[in-house]
């Protein structure tokens, strides 16, 4: 036999080995794919490993495993698989998609960028990588690229729902919210048993304002996908904008049966039982939601300001310092109103309201200042008032009288109304008040701001700042050119598009203007405004009627009892020891609240018994009742506010202690402005020795009630219509400043 046919039957051989190893390989790849088909994952592996075994350099089982590994989770054995794939084999697309894909699990965007790119230059048609490219782009605040990417994905198969999802998520990002709620809409015209995109499209509606179609969006994503659980928070989240309380709490609960992990739903469920005051189960919720996560956003302040308004002061001094500290890391701890009643600090209101904002989207990119300029003296000066507040509230008491007396020749004034329909006295009489009264509670905040515009409205006035109810976003989108914090929360809004506070010297001194965002409007007394013809009932009380004793010295704080903390309480208890026959009487918001400080008191070694609870009444009878009380003692750090003023027009005088921020000098302004500077106290010690030198010197607490009395009608704090007179000024230099072009100043109204 030849060298050349030995040679040719020893070829044989071997391609006859290969093909018999081949159809081995392929018979088991074969096996694998069956069992992975059939989410046997761990069967599969196996037989893929047995696969490498006889062909170490086998580029299918390599890639199924790693397509195992992806489906596992196991992100870091898929990169590693997909690597060694491509290794072998640089022009398969799907390989350089899905390590993409594992990428961006791993939040390594720019390389999961890269990795679709890699599949589309291969492989053009490839829609998914487009729609990927667009979610990982938009993570990156990628937004104009991150839209071609999805319109991309649309121009290869118009049929992609998901790439419409996208887009709704990218417009929400951008807070677009009509553009967002559209391309959901088109998203679920094209794939209608997507639970995510209808529970997505409801937030949208909620933020819109449009409840009832909200609602209907989450009932549909959990008709699709019961088991969801943030579908159910949802849903009881606009159960409870509609008013139907109880049946958000059934919803939420029912987030809670599913996963009691869910910190979403115990979070939820405390605000709203703080709503209901159903404080105690409130805060029961949110013990639980810090078990689960205590650096969930905000929780640490929900938590102290609930156990604040039962006077719940167990751990609240760990609480407090931990809020405080955490601050001044930056950690989103605390929402400002109840950081006020912990808190004596201007800087750290300032930090923890930039933090709050920072938490907020923007919406300055979409309207600018391109309000066309009118000449301001050949024009009324169009001011808004944007509140939730128009009825019987404490906002409402302070400002009626303003709203009355302005000058209508000059100003065209006009309500903004997002809150309550109560069709109260006040209701009815602040209608009257104004050039016209709109009803925006439906509304959204970008049309709220679209419609100011359309009216032309000079200055925004926002009433609400950070309180309940609040509508931030209004301002955000500039519905004025200029815009004005005003009373109804003491701080700084830490933003851009609010331009000015109305303050005065004592809120914030010159050396405290660091602390504030806005530029600041001081008035020439106090920047509260007050109603002169606010009723007092000439019903007379008798003590005993009301729970007091006949004798002995009454010393009353009617504030809210989120106002009252250990340290305050502390200084009122050295004052009871001090003055024996007498007796605090407090405001009871809930009956939890008195008996804590019942038992505070008892632990203090004070008779539980010198603890008297006053019920709420209506205002003109609650005025009539300062009547039976000695000394008002004011809070600290949350001064008196519209109650400050309410004891002062009914003849109580009011002993403050002034402290370093707005809401702890709010007091001293109100005393100020009255001409009762004797009444303001700048220390602990002088506080209790005042209130105890007060209330065993009759004689001269007697002189200052003549002189409160004497004050009240020839003094600055209670004359409606020079405040008046002087917040117009203030209006008009505003005005005039930006129509000159003049950069914002802070502005010094004299007296």
């Amino acid at each position: 036999m030849s060298k050349s046919k030995q040679k040719s039957k020893k070829q044989s051989n071997v391609f006859t080995a290969m093909n018999q190893q081949n159809a081995v390989i392929i018979n088991l790849l074969e096996q694998g794919i069956i069992f992975h088909k059939l989410g046997k994952f761990d069967q599969a592996s196996k037989i893929y490993k047995e696969v490498l075994k006889q062909n170490p350099q086998n580029f299918d089982a390599i890639y199924f495993l790693a397509t195992v590994a992806t489906q596992k989770k196991q992100w870091a054995n898929a990169l590693e698989l997909y690597k060694k794939a491509l290794f072998i084999n640089t022009q398969e697309p799907f390989a350089h998609y899905n390590l993409g894909i594992v990428y961006q699990e791993l939040n390594q965007l720019d390389e999961a960028l890269n990795s679709y790119k890699a599949a589309l230059d291969i492989y053009p048609s490839l829609t998914e990588a487009y729609y990927n490219s667009g979610v990982a782009l938009c993570k990156l605040k990628q937004y104009d690229k991150s839209l071609k990417n999805y319109k991309k994905a649309i121009e290869k198969n118009p049929s992609y729902a998901e790439a419409y999802a996208g887009i709704g998520d990218l417009y929400r990002e951008l807070n677009c919210l009509e553009e967002s709620l559209e391309s959901y809409t088109k998203a679920i015209e094209l794939k209608e048993r997507n639970s995510v995109v209808h529970n997505n499209r409801g937030n949208i509606l909620k933020e819109l304002r449009r409840f009832d179609e909200a609602l209907d969006s989450y009932d549909r994503a959990i008709e699709i996908s019961s088991d969801h659980v943030m579908f159910y928070v949802n849903r009881g989240i606009v159960l409870n904008e509609l008013g139907l309380k109880d049946e958000s709490l059934v919803s939420i609960q029912k987030a809670i049966d599913i996963d009691p992990s869910c910190i979403e739903a115990y979070v939820n469920m405390g605000v709203i039982l703080l709503e209901l005051k159903r404080y105690v189960e409130a805060i029961n919720y949110f013990n639980n939601a810090l078990n689960i996560n205590p650096e969930y956003d905000f929780l640490y302040g929900a938590i102290t300001y609930t156990k604040l308004m039962v006077c719940d002061w167990s751990g609240i001094n760990e609480y407090i310092n931990k809020i405080i500290e955490g601050i001044k890391e930056d950690k989103k701890y605390i929402q400002n109103f109840a950081l006020l009643a912990i808190s004596d600090s201007a800087l750290i209101h300032l930090r923890a309201a930039e933090l709050w904002m920072k938490s907020k989207k923007s919406f300055n990119h979409l309207l600018e200042k391109n309000i066309d300029k009118k000449y301001y003296k050949e024009n009324k000066i169009k001011v808004g008032y944007y509140s939730a507040d128009f009825y019987n509230h404490a906002t409402a008491y302070l400002m009626a009288g303003l709203f009355e007396s302005h000058n209508k020749n000059k100003f065209e004034i006009i309500a903004f109304s997002f809150g309550s329909n109560a069709n109260d006295e006040m209701h009815k009489r602040l209608k009257k008040s104004f050039n016209e009264f709109i009803d925006v509670g439906n509304k959204s905040d970008k049309e709220i701001a679209l419609l100011s515009r359309k009216m032309g409205i000079d200055i925004a006035v926002d009433l609400k700042g950070f309180t309940k109810n609040a509508r931030v976003g209004i301002f955000s989108y500039r519905a004025a050119p200029i815009q004005v914090s005003y009373i109804g929360y003491p701080g700084t809004m830490a933003t851009d598009y609010i331009d000015y506070l109305i303050a005065d010297e004592t809120i914030i001194p010159n050396e405290s203007q660091k602390f504030y965002s806005e530029k600041i409007v001081y008035m020439p007394s106090s920047y509260q405004p007050n109603d002169r013809k606010k009723v007092i009932s000439e019903k007379i009380f008798s003590r005993s009627e009301l729970g007091l004793p006949e004798k002995g010295f009454v010393y009353c704080c009617f504030n809210n009892n989120f106002k009252i903390n250990p340290a305050i309480f502390q200084l009122w208890a050295a004052i009871l020891n001090e003055v024996h026959e007498s007796v605090l009487w407090l405001l009871e918001d809930n009956p939890e609240s008195i008996n804590n400080i019942k038992n505070e008191a008892y632990l203090r070694g004070i008779n539980p018994n010198r603890i008297i609870a006053a019920k709420r009444m209506n205002l003109p009878e609650h005025l009539a009742r300062h009547r039976c009380a000695d000394l008002f003692l004011d809070t600290n750090p949350y001064n008196a506010h519209t109650t400050a003023s309410d004891a002062l027009w009914a003849g109580l005088p009011i002993l403050t202690l002034m402290g370093n921020s707005f809401p702890s000098r709010v007091g001293a302004s109100l005393l100020n402005a009255i001409e009762l500077p004797e009444l303001i106290t700048k220390s602990n010690e002088e506080y209790v020795n005042k209130a105890i030198e007060l209330a065993k010197n009759p004689q001269k607490l007697a002189v200052i009630k003549i002189k409160l009395m004497k004050n009240k009608l020839t003094t600055a704090l209670f004359d409606t219509d020079l405040y008046t007179s002087n917040i117009e000024m203030a209006y008009e230099i505003m005005h005039e400043r930006y129509h000159s072009n003049l950069s914002l100043d802070n502005i010094y109204i004299k007296k």
